[in-house]
């Protein structure tokens, strides 16, 4: 299929993300694409590295096919969206456990299902133009592909604050923070390209390219970041904020930007994600995709989800009406029955 390439090139088997009109958002039949690729280059002497890199040079991969689940859920298809991310949250797993060096190469958006594509593979590379973000719960959602693992293993609160404000993440903290593992400018990215489909081992190749980040906006706040951020309820968390919005000191600003950003999300999808975030410290990986999936099956069916989607990408009034409205309206007994088990949990066998 055009929409993912794969090529061999030396020792490598190379992977295109190729949906540049759409952001190289992923679509089911690249997931299943993508997948067995996979599994025929791990049993392949030949290959001893996968390379993952993007066609159109604004997005790695702007997340999952929105569009298309959206109009499966109001179909009332629920069971065919669910395969979707069953073999998305699959899909995950294959890269965390692949036995060979898996390099993605980000250079532009990377979101959501895109930050999953990247972040659980061996090697990370972040370009100049790497732009991270989970922003689901703006859409009525949640952090998924394997975000209740990594989010809470950011330093300090950085992934409480990524989780709940949505907000990009660029290549210099990126790299402080280990959602990349190497800075590498933008102008050397095709030179290793290059070098990697060649026999220098990976890690030596990588260290000759690398250079040190710089000091991005969270790492400037990270001190901020880990004492507003600490909290078990976003109601806690926005006190925090406008707390520090208020006071004469240089984090009052992004305090403030902050609180805002949190205010315009899905009050059900921000106790969701918090609630997934302070459990996911205690879990395996496996255990956090099933999770996950036990989660998504219940936002499959409900309402918010699809009213985010419908604001953003179909009417784009940038207006969604959240259900229920309001923080105080979604009852801890609300967000347990999310992590609930269902009768056909995802299998990662």
């Amino acid at each position: 299929m055009n929409d993912i390439l794969f090529e061999r090139r030396g020792v490598a088997g190379v992977v295109t993300l190729n949906r540049p009109d759409a952001l190289n958002a992923i679509s089911h039949a690249m997931v299943h694409a993508f997948a067995e690729q996979l599994a025929a280059w791990e049993g392949d002497a030949a290959v001893t590295r996968v390379v993952v890199t993007a066609a159109g040079g604004r997005a790695f991969c702007a997340g999952g096919d929105l569009r298309a689940l959206y109009d499966l859920g109001r179909a009332g298809r629920y069971d065919e969206a669910l395969q979707y991310w069953r073999d998305e949250y699959r899909l995950n797993a294959i890269i965390k456990r692949y036995r060979k060096p898996y390099v993605a190469i980000v250079d532009g958006i990377a979101f959501g299902g895109g930050v999953g594509l990247a972040v659980h593979g061996s090697h990370r590379v972040a370009g100049d133009g790497a732009r991270f973000a989970m922003p689901e719960v703006g859409i009525g959602f949640f952090p998924d592909v394997g975000a209740t693992w990594f989010l809470p293993r950011l330093a300090g609160e950085a992934g409480t604050w990524c989780a709940l404000t949505g907000e990009r993440i660029d290549a210099d903290d990126a790299s402080a923070l280990g959602l990349a593992t190497h800075r590498v400018a933008s102008s050397r990215l095709p030179e290793l390209l290059d070098g990697l489909c060649g026999a220098v081992p990976v890690d030596a190749l990588l260290a000759a390219f690398a250079e040190s980040p710089g000091i991005g906006p969270i790492q400037a706040h990270r001190d901020a970041v880990g004492r507003l951020f600490g909290a078990d309820r976003v109601e806690d968390i926005l006190s925090a904020l406008d707390a520090a919005s208020l006071a004469a000191a240089s984090d009052a600003d992004f305090a403030r930007r902050a609180a805002a950003a949190i205010r315009t999300k899905s009050p059900t999808s921000l106790k969701v994600a918090l609630a997934q975030l302070r459990r996911g410290k205690r879990l395996d990986f496996a255990a956090c995709l099933r999770s996950e999936f036990r989660i998504v099956s219940r936002v499959a069916t409900g309402h918010d989800f699809y009213e985010g989607i419908r604001a953003v990408i179909v009417d784009k009034d940038n207006s969604p009406a959240w259900r229920p409205p309001t923080l105080d309206a979604v009852s801890d007994a609300d967000v347990e029955g999310y992590f609930a088990p269902v009768p056909a949990e995802l299998d990662l066998s």
